[in-house]
């Protein structure tokens, strides 16, 4: 939506094409064309998808834009393909954490692995093309496939968080809470943060462990409301589901955690260093990009539940520890994470297609 709203400002008529879900009022009172997309992430029958591709071919024949920017794996697959004969002439694609594909290891997820590697390598990067990277290690992973042409890589941190919302807020806590806020899946280490919950309960430490975010029934990892429910009913962690204000759960926070298996450059984090608060998270693609280990958080391995007790144990013990690492994180944020910053860079992105068809058409510097 920041971008959204920066390119409007900045003369772009804006439109957001996306499933229709809770937030089509909100795009369209900021003045942005909403316009629906019936994408199912998780259907894989050749009828659907190719009736869903069409769609999205009649969608960019009527609003005709000079540039799209596609994000996640179908709207780049299926938007590159309609973009090219709907004569669009600047495509923006935006990979972003690769998804459930690059970061489960479930049988569909290695079966699909090596075709969605090999779509990739046709779509993603065609001609007037960009690719946007949120880290450096998936961007230096595309270009070592051959999928990414070096000079077409661009790498943008993320979406960026609001300075201004998201800043350090000291709570009073007797207790000191973690929150972990993720979409409820596996990958996202929901189950280590609940196992390390018990195990550091089982100690005898004073601690609140807090889970917050819904269920992604569009996502062969998702956990299902009912363990959620259990976990809260056990008393080991407290479940709060969807919470639309995000800063101020973060306001109650000590620590932030986030035990990802893989990330593009996971939102949260970047809000929990806005924040001020330190983090615990894995030492893996995205997550390793915001947190350096020892200085704002801990790094831990994947699906290790003890290192990630070990860590929270000692944030959870030294509330000296946790403000020196929270204010090295607000650093990091004001550093590289701004959202006017990272507006500005896609504007930047966008900005080189403009130019390049000024010049093309042989118009002057003065008069673009």
């Amino acid at each position: 939506m920041d971008r959204a709203r920066f390119a409007r400002d900045n003369g772009y008529k804006v439109a957001v094409a996306a499933r229709e879900g809770n937030h089509k009022e909100i795009i369209q009172k900021e003045g942005l064309e909403f316009i629906n997309i019936p994408l199912t992430r998780k259907s894989i029958n050749p009828i659907t998808e190719l009736l869903l591709l069409l769609y999205i071919f009649r969608v960019y024949r009527n609003f005709l834009p000079d540039i799209v920017h596609q994000i996640g794996v179908k709207p780049i697959l299926y938007g590159t393909v309609a973009a090219y004969f709907a004569g669009v002439r600047a495509i923006v694609n935006a990979p972003i954490g690769m998804g459930f594909i690059f970061s489960s290891d479930t049988l569909l997820a290695r079966l699909l692995r090596p075709f969605i590697k090999f779509a990739y390598k046709f779509s993603i990067n065609p001609k007037r093309s960009k690719v946007v990277f949120e880290n450096h290690e998936d961007c230096d992973l595309f270009v070592e496939w051959g999928a990414v042409r070096h000079s077409d890589a661009v790498i943008i941190p993320g979406a960026g968080v609001d300075l201004n919302i998201f800043h350090p807020f000291a709570p009073s806590n007797n207790i000191a809470i973690i929150v972990l806020m993720a979409r409820m899946l596996v990958d996202k280490g929901v189950i280590e943060f609940v196992s390390a919950a018990r195990l550091l309960r089982s100690k005898g430490l004073q601690a609140r462990f807090v889970l917050a975010g819904s269920p992604d029934p569009g996502n062969p990892t998702s956990i299902s409301k009912e363990s959620l429910n259990n976990w809260h009913l056990e008393g080991c962690i407290e479940y709060l589901g969807w919470h639309e204000n995000v800063s101020e759960l973060l306001m109650t926070a000590d620590v932030v955690c986030l035990p990802s298996y893989r990330e593009g450059l996971p939102k949260s984090l970047i809000e929990a260093c806005a924040c001020g608060l330190p983090i615990v998270t894995t030492d893996t693609v995205g997550c390793r990009e915001v947190v350096s280990d020892g200085e704002n958080g801990f790094l831990v391995p994947i699906k290790s539940v003890v290192p990630l007790a070990d860590a929270l144990e000692k944030l959870i013990k030294d509330p000296s520890l946790r403000r020196r690492m929270g204010a090295l994180g607000r650093t990091r944020a004001e550093k590289l994470y701004d959202t006017r910053k990272i507006s500005s860079s896609t504007l930047e992105v966008y900005s080189e297609f403009i130019v390049s068809r000024v010049i093309g058409k042989g118009i002057s510097d003065d008069q673009y």
